[in-house]
This record gives structure tokens, sequence and C-alpha cells, in this order.
């Protein structure tokens, strides 16, 4: 059923929430530009948009769940899976998930002025999906990365959902993670399509979750039997919507 548009939160979301979203953007990409200029992207790339993801939830007025943190070693490198709900998503996973790690996010966000500058900055791996050659590369490079506990964040339906469910999961995160044989962690997010669905500006406050799974050990897989890896996280994370 369609939520009723809230009056007074449409002048909120317009008075207060974009202005202090827009000023918070800028101040959190030019410190993060800076910052892993000077001392690196390993700390300093990470930190700043944490707080930006943390504060920009806040001000959308929105209540935030955490569950399954505790399944997580902060030293181990993974390849972390999600399913794609909404923007907030971003802020969600960048905001609380307590392990340090990249992006691997469309090209067409480094285009985004500062931005995509400062996710460049930052260590993000730019991902062209039009180009496999280039998006191998980009895999690669992401496999490089995958040290000291670094770990990488990866939305495999590609892009946001349309209608709140859950999409076909493309391989390249699974590919990753059974080359190098590091665990891979399905995430569920639910709430946020209710949130802020796709093709909209108008937020509904409400209550996002982060469900954490298991870590599932890749070290039997390969590219001969990977769909079973795909459709084990697929069904992991379906299950818990």
């Amino acid at each position: 059923m369609k939520k009723r548009i809230n009056p007074f939160y449409i002048l909120y979301e317009i008075l207060v929430f974009f202005p202090l979203f827009l000023i918070s953007t800028i101040i959190t990409a030019i410190t993060t530009i800076v910052m892993s200029a000077i001392f690196g992207d390993t700390k300093c790339g990470y930190y700043p948009a944490r707080w930006w993801s943390k504060f920009t939830c806040a001000i959308a007025l929105l209540r935030v769940e955490i569950i399954g943190e505790e399944l997580l070693d902060q030293n181990q490198s993974y390849v972390f899976v999600a399913n794609h709900q909404s923007v907030f998503d971003i802020f969600l996973i960048y905001g609380w998930l307590p392990n340090k790690f990249k992006w691997i996010m469309k090209k067409e966000i480094k285009k985004i002025p500062l931005v995509g500058k400062a996710c460049e900055y930052a260590g993000h791996i730019f991902l062209d999906r039009t180009n496999k050659r280039a998006a191998a590369r980009s895999i690669e490079l992401a496999a490089k990365k995958l040290i000291n506990g670094i770990s990488v964040v990866i939305f495999p339906e590609g892009t946001r959902t349309h209608d709140g469910l859950i999409g076909k999961f493309r391989r390249g995160a699974f590919l990753l993670a059974t080359d190098i044989k590091l665990p891979l962690v399905p995430i569920t997010i639910k709430g946020a399509y209710e949130v802020l669905p796709r093709n909209t500006f108008l937020m509904h406050p409400g209550k996002i979750t982060m469900v954490i799974h298991k870590p599932i050990a890749t070290e039997s897989y390969s590219h001969d039997n990977i769909n079973e890896l795909i459709n084990k996280t697929h069904e992991i994370i379906k299950e818990e919507l």
C-alpha cells in the first residue's frame, strides 16, 4: 500500500534535510580528498564518510537497526554482498558496517562533482558495466586491495530495485571471492525501499535494518560450481526479507 505523504515532513525535507545534507556532503568530500592525499586512504578515506552517513540518517529522522555484527572479525578481509533497495543502503553500510572496506561502484559516480573525486582519493573502485574487459580489470584491482583486513562491498544486482523485490545477481562479486578464497558475507537490507523508493526525492521516515549473515567459506567453490554460491547467497538474503 502506498504511503501517505506528510506535508510537514516535505517542508522539513526541503528546508532542513537537503541544505544540511548538501553542506555535510561538501565538507565530507573535501575532508576526504585532503586527508587521503596527506595520510593515505586506509583510514582517512573511511572515517569522514562514516560520520557523514550517520549524520545523514540522523537528519533524515531514521531509526537504524544492525543485526549480526558480532559475526565479523575486523582483522579479516571479506567480500560483502548486499541487496540494493535505496540510496540509503549506502549510508547504512558506510555508517555501521564495522569493517574497513572499499566500494565497487558504477563509473557514473566518478562524474559527480567533489563526490567522484573523493571516492577516487578514498581508493574506491569504479566499474564500467558496459565494457567486460574494463570490468575485469576493476575486479583485479579490487583483489589487490583486499589485504590487512580491508574488505570490499558490492551490490550484485548492479542497480537499485524498482519494486522492493530482490533481483538477479551478477557473477563479479562471487568470482572475486572464489578466485582469492576470501569469505563472502551476505547482507540483507530492509526498510530502505520504503524510506526512499527509486525515482523520487520524497522520503518517508521509518526504520532501516542491516542484517549481517554468517560468512560463507569459498574454498570449495570455483568457476565450475559458482552458480551454487550465487544461489545460496541469494536465498540467504531473500529469506531475511
